[in-house]
């Protein structure tokens, strides 16, 4: 079977496709830059553009599965052409998706829930690999600098959220499911840069922001302001569904979630100095 991953060069994507080449399923992937996609040589890499669904269409031929992203590139907004890439799907054949949920029931969600195609929503929360936006501080300083340092998350591992994407790309019994994704346990702030220093093997110290400085190093890092909004909202006061452990990954996977301390000591390369 043939299997188009959009997305293909995120964080997400990147471990579906090579979850999938693993598991010796032809792959294509899609990109707006094939020429810098970085991926794996049995990787059919292919121009498209989910803005544009036109661009879209000839990468379906002979596709029997789609992991669909609900965003644009570009500011992570909604992606609104969901309805047409969606119908070009449908078209072309293709009988399964999986959708990688971006904390709105937005126009993709809603036009794979209304079609016939055997679809599967992934709604993960926090990702542990955010983590490494504290690389460079604490390389350098061996400080993390954030708000809300109480805020509790049930954070997940992409490579997990991948596994459950694949199972359902390529196995039976997923269809019409909306699946919450979360890591084994619940851990602040704090909790995570203890856990860092751990496995680094330096401490880290703590410096918590208040919101609005929080914005503003959002604003310079080219955040629009509904993206800030979302992201210090969701911390000051997150969903209950943003701390509550859920047992999906190992109920679809058969292997139980990986806990942040082992997502840090495979990623500790970019936390230390040499």
């Amino acid at each position: 079977m043939t299997i188009l991953v959009t997305g293909a060069t995120g964080n997400v994507g990147r471990h579906i496709v090579n979850q999938l080449l693993e598991a010796g399923h032809h792959v294509r992937a899609l990109t707006r830059n094939p020429s810098s996609a970085k991926l794996p040589e049995a990787v059919e890499v292919v121009y498209g553009d989910l803005t544009e669904p036109k661009t879209v269409a000839p990468a379906l031929n002979g596709v029997t599965a789609i992991h669909l992203i609900t965003f644009n590139s570009d500011g992570y907004t909604p992606l609104q052409t969901g309805p047409e890439i969606v119908e070009l799907a449908r078209k072309a054949g293709v009988r399964r998706i999986t959708v990688l949920w971006n904390g709105e029931n937005g126009p993709v969600e809603r036009a794979v829930e209304a079609s016939d195609l055997e679809w599967t929503l992934l709604q993960p929360v926090e990702f542990m690999s955010n983590a490494l936006g504290w690389a460079e501080s604490i390389r350098l300083e061996g400080i993390v600098r954030e708000p809300f340092g109480n805020s509790p998350s049930a954070m997940i591992d992409v490579a997990d959220i991948a596994s459950v994407a694949v199972a359902a790309l390529v196995g039976d019994g997923h269809a019409g499911k909306t699946y919450t994704l979360t890591g084994p346990e619940v851990l602040t702030v704090f909790d995570k840069v203890r856990i860092l220093g751990a496995v680094v093997g330096r401490e880290i110290r703590f410096v918590e922001l208040t919101e609005d400085q929080a914005r503003e190093r959002m604003r310079e890092q080219g955040a629009s302001e509904d993206a800030i909004d979302f992201v210090l909202g969701w911390h000051a006061n997150p969903p209950k569904s943003g701390y509550t452990v859920v047992p999906t990954v190992e109920q679809v996977t058969g292997r139980p979630a990986r806990t942040f301390a082992q997502w840090a000591s495979e990623h500790v390369k970019y936390f230390k100095t040499s």
